[in-house]
């Protein structure tokens, strides 16, 4: 039995974290694989993308000022299409747009570098990845 589940749950998570999965984000999100934490969404610069637990989900941001220079929020030109559910658009205190997923604003984290790096993740337990 328990090989049983063992294969289901590797087949899962084949189908999940697979190169189809990627190609049904909606734009501009992607996927990338990012070791033990697996498939996680990542901005168009294949920056990781962050939730803040602070942040309720009524389309709200809280990190603002020296947050968000921490934090930068994972923003959307003046002219950029509406995007499709379950990603969104929000409007900042500063009248900017940023994009929300599932609800919960999307941020960068300033100290990650370059693609591949998560090392906002679990930040003073406040700050995650964003898994699809």
């Amino acid at each position: 039995m328990t090989s049983v589940l063992a294969i289901l749950a590797t087949a899962v998570t084949l189908a999940i974290s697979g190169a189809a999965w990627g190609q049904d984000l909606p734009a501009p999100l992607k996927a990338a694989k990012a070791g033990a934490l697996g498939t996680i969404l990542v901005g168009p610069n294949g920056l990781t993308l962050y939730t803040f637990v602070t942040d309720k989900d009524d389309g709200k941001s809280v990190c603002v000022g020296s947050c968000a220079r921490k934090w930068p929020p994972f923003t959307a030109g003046a002219n950029a299409p509406a995007p499709k559910v379950p990603l969104s658009l929000i409007t900042r205190d500063d009248g900017g747009k940023q994009y929300a997923w599932k609800g919960k604003p999307l941020y960068y984290y300033s100290e990650d570098k370059k693609p591949g790096d998560t090392t906002g993740h679990e930040v003073g337990r406040s700050w995650f990845v964003v898994l699809p």
